[in-house]
C-alpha cells in the first residue's frame, strides 16, 4: 500500500512540473563605425586605341609596274622623300606625244595668222570679199583653242609622269610594304602600298557611356564642353602589360554625337611620344580621374550584393540593424564611394554581416577607425 501511494505522489509531481525555458543567447558583438563626408578622387579605366596624329595610306595615283622601293618597313622618312618608283616609260612617251601635239597646234595657229595677214590688205583694197578674212580669223581662233588643249594635255602628262615617283606626304614611320618590286599597282587596288604614321604625338581614343559622360560633365566648371576640357586634369595611359606610360596626356576632343549602336561617345587624349615608343594600332587603357565632392566612403567588406543592388546594415535605436540599399558612384581601392542610401553620422556594421537579418539586435563595438572620406588636395 505504501508503495502504491508513493507511485501516485510521484506521478502527480511529474505532471505538475514543467521543463525550464531555455535562455536566449546574448546579441552578437560586431564592429561598427560612423560615416562622415569628404572629397575623394576615383580613377576609371577605359579601353583605348592609339593612332598617330597623322596616319595616312600611301596609294599609287597611276597604274604601272613597281620598279623600285627606296625604303624598308619600319623606317622613318621625311616629307617629300621618295619611297616608291613606278615604271615611267609609258608616261614619258605620253608626255612627248603631248608636247608634239602642242607644237603642231602652235604651227597651225601660225599658219592661220599668216593667212589673216595676207587677206587683211586685200580686203581693205576690196580685192577679195571680207568673207575670206572672217573665215581665216575663225580658223585662227580654232588653232588657239587647240594650243590651249594641247598645253592642258602636256600638263596632264607631266602630272602623270610625276606620279610615277611616289614621295612621303608627311614625316613618319613606314608600315608594312604590301607590294614588292615588280608588282603591278594601280589607283583601284584594294590595298594601299603602305601606311605612313607621324607618331611624334599620338591620339588615344576611348569611349564613355551616356551615364559616365553625364557624370564626367558634372565634375568640372564651365558653361560649354570646350570650357570644361580646359579644366580637366591630365590623364594616364596604361599599356597592354598594365605598365603606366611615362608621359601624361590631355583630353582635347569630344565627339559631336553618340554612337547609336553602342550608346557611347568618343573622347580623344593626346600624348607626346618623342621616343616613338607608341605606334599606331597599339591598344591600352586611359585612366581618367573623377572628383567626388561630399561623397561617403564605405568599405567593400561592409556591403552585401543582392539582386543587382548593394546593401549595408545600419545600426539604429536599441542597437537594431536595418538593411539599407546604397547608390555607388565610384570605387577607390577597397572602398566604395556612396552617393545615396546612407548619410553622415550613420553607423554601419563593418563585418559579420553574412548572418545578420532585418531588425536583429547586436552589441555594437566601436571600430578603431571611423569610415571617413580622405580629402584630396
Amino acid at each position: 500500500m505504501a508503495i502504491l501511494l508513493g507511485l501516485i505522489i510521484l506521478f502527480i509531481y511529474s505532471c505538475s512540473s514543467s521543463p525550464a525555458a531555455p535562455q536566449a543567447p546574448p546579441p552578437p558583438s560586431l564592429p561598427v563605425a560612423t560615416i562622415v563626408t569628404g572629397t575623394d578622387t576615383t580613377y576609371q579605366e577605359y579601353p583605348a586605341s592609339i593612332e598617330g596624329t597623322v596616319n595616312v595610306e600611301v596609294r599609287p595615283q597611276v597604274s604601272g609596274t613597281l620598279d623600285k622601293v627606296f625604303v624598308d618597313e619600319g623606317s622613318f622618312v621625311s616629307a617629300g622623300q621618295p619611297i616608291f618608283k613606278i615604271n615611267e616609260q609609258p608616261y614619258r612617251a605620253a608626255l612627248n606625244n603631248a608636247i608634239a601635239s602642242q607644237h603642231a597646234a602652235e604651227g597651225a595657229a601660225a599658219n592661220a595668222q599668216l593667212e589673216i595677214d595676207k587677206l587683211t590688205p586685200l580686203v581693205q583694197n576690196k580685192v577679195v570679199s571680207d568673207y575670206q578674212l572672217k573665215t581665216a580669223k575663225a580658223t585662227y581662233d580654232v588653232a588657239k583653242a587647240n594650243i590651249e588643249q594641247a598645253k592642258a594635255n602636256v600638263s596632264t602628262a607631266q602630272i602623270n609622269l610625276g606620279y610615277t615617283l611616289i614621295k612621303a606626304p608627311v614625316n613618319g614611320y613606314i608600315g608594312r610594304l604590301l607590294k614588292k618590286q615588280g608588282s603591278l599597282v594601280g589607283p583601284t587596288d584594294p590595298e594601299s602600298l603602305t601606311q605612313l604614321s607621324d607618331i611624334h604625338d599620338v591620339h588615344v581614343y576611348f569611349s564613355l557611356s551616356e551615364k559616365d559622360f553625364v557624370n564626367f560633365k558634372e565634375q568640372y566648371p564651365g558653361l560649354t564642353l570646350k570650357d570644361k576640357l580646359k579644366q580637366l586634369p591630365s590623364v594616364s595611359l596604361l599599356l597592354a602589360d598594365n605598365s603606366v606610360y611615362t608621359k601624361q596626356g590631355k583630353v582635347d576632343m569630344i565627339d559631336g554625337q553618340f554612337d547609336k549602336t553602342t550608346g557611347a561617345i568618343t573622347l580623344r587624349a593626346s600624348f607626346a611620344n618623342p621616343q616613338g615608343l607608341l605606334r599606331s594600332g597599339n591598344t591600352g587603357k586611359v585612366r581618367l580621374s573623377l572628383q567626388h565632392k561630399d561623397a561617403l566612403i564605405v568599405p567593400e567588406s561592409a556591403t552585401v550584393d543582392m539582386q543587382d543592388k548593394v546593401f549595408v546594415f545600419t545600426v539604429g535605436d536599441s542597437s537594431k540593424v536595418k538593411k539599407q540599399a546604397i547608390t555607388i558612384v565610384g570605387k577607390n581601392g577597397n572602398n566604395y564611394l556612396v552617393k545615396d542610401g546612407v548619410k553622415a553620422g550613420d553607423q554601419i556594421v563593418l563585418s559579420g554581416i553574412d548572418h545578420l537579418q532585418e531588425g536583429m539586435v547586436i552589441h555594437p563595438e566601436k571600430a578603431t577607425d571611423k569610415v571617413v572620406a580622405v580629402v584630396k588636395n
